[in-house]
C-alpha cells in the first residue's frame, strides 16, 4: 500500500484514485481466468489454487505500488501536487476578493510583451554582468601587458649590455693578439729567473 503522507486534498483525492485503479487492475483478473490457464492445477488442488491466485493477485497489486512509491519519490509528485493545489487555491481567492495583481494574467495582454518584461531585466542585468567582468579582464590584461613590456625593455637592456661587453672582450682580444709572442716568453723567463731563489751554499 502506499503511504499516504498529509498532504493537501488534491494529492489526497489523486492518490486516493491511484490506489483504487491499481487495486482493480490487479484483481481485474478472476479466479476463472486463472483457472482457465491451470485447469489440472484447479481441478486437482482448488484451495491451493485459490490461495496462489490471491498471493500472485496481492504481489501485482503490491509490485505496483512499490513501483509507483519510487517514481513519486524520483519526481516529487506529492510535493508538485500540493504547490498546484496551493495555486488553483491562491487564484480561486484572488478572483472571489477582486483583488487582481499585476503578475496574474488577463485576456489583453500580449504574450510576446508579457515575456519581454519579464526577461529583458534579466537579460540586461545578466549583460551587465558580462560588461563588469569584460572590462574587469581588460584591465587584468593591460596590466599583463604592461608587466610583459617591461620584462621586454629589461631583456633588451641586458642583451644590449652583453652585446657590450663581448665587443670589448673582442677588442682586448684583438690587442693580445698583437703583442710580441717572442719578447713575453723571453721577459717570462727573465721573471722565472729572478724569482727563482738561489742555491743553498
Amino acid at each position: 500500500m502506499f503511504s499516504n503522507q498529509s498532504g493537501s486534498r488534491r494529492w489526497t483525492h489523486f492518490h486516493s484514485a491511484l490506489q483504487l485503479a491499481i487495486q482493480r487492475s490487479a484483481h481485474k483478473w478472476t479466479f476463472e481466468d486463472f483457472a482457465e490457464c491451470f485447469p489440472l492445477y484447479v481441478e486437482e488442488d482448488k484451495n491451493g489454487a485459490s490461495a496462489t491466485f490471491n498471493a500472485i493477485s496481492d504481489y501485482i497489486e503490491a509490485q505496483n505500488f512499490r513501483d509507483l512509491e519510487k517514481l513519486f519519490k524520483d519526481y516529487n509528485v506529492q510535493e508538485n501536487i500540493d504547490i498546484l493545489h496551493k495555486v488553483v487555491n491562491d487564484g480561486k481567492d484572488r478572483a472571489a476578493s477582486g483583488n487582481i495583481g499585476k503578475d496574474v494574467w488577463q485576456d489583453n495582454l500580449d504574450p510576446t510583451v508579457t515575456v519581454a518584461a519579464r526577461t529583458i531585466p534579466v537579460l540586461a542585468a545578466e549583460a551587465e554582468k558580462l560588461r563588469q567582468m569584460i572590462a574587469t579582464y581588460e584591465q587584468e590584461n593591460r596590466s599583463l601587458q604592461e608587466a610583459l613590456n617591461s620584462k621586454v625593455k629589461e631583456t633588451e637592456r641586458a642583451n644590449q649590455q652583453g652585446m657590450e661587453v663581448l665587443n670589448k672582450l673582442d677588442e682586448v682580444f684583438a690587442k693580445w693578439e698583437q703583442l710580441p709572442r717572442e719578447d713575453m716568453e723571453e721577459l717570462m723567463v727573465q721573471t722565472l729567473e729572478t724569482l727563482r731563489p738561489p742555491p743553498p751554499m
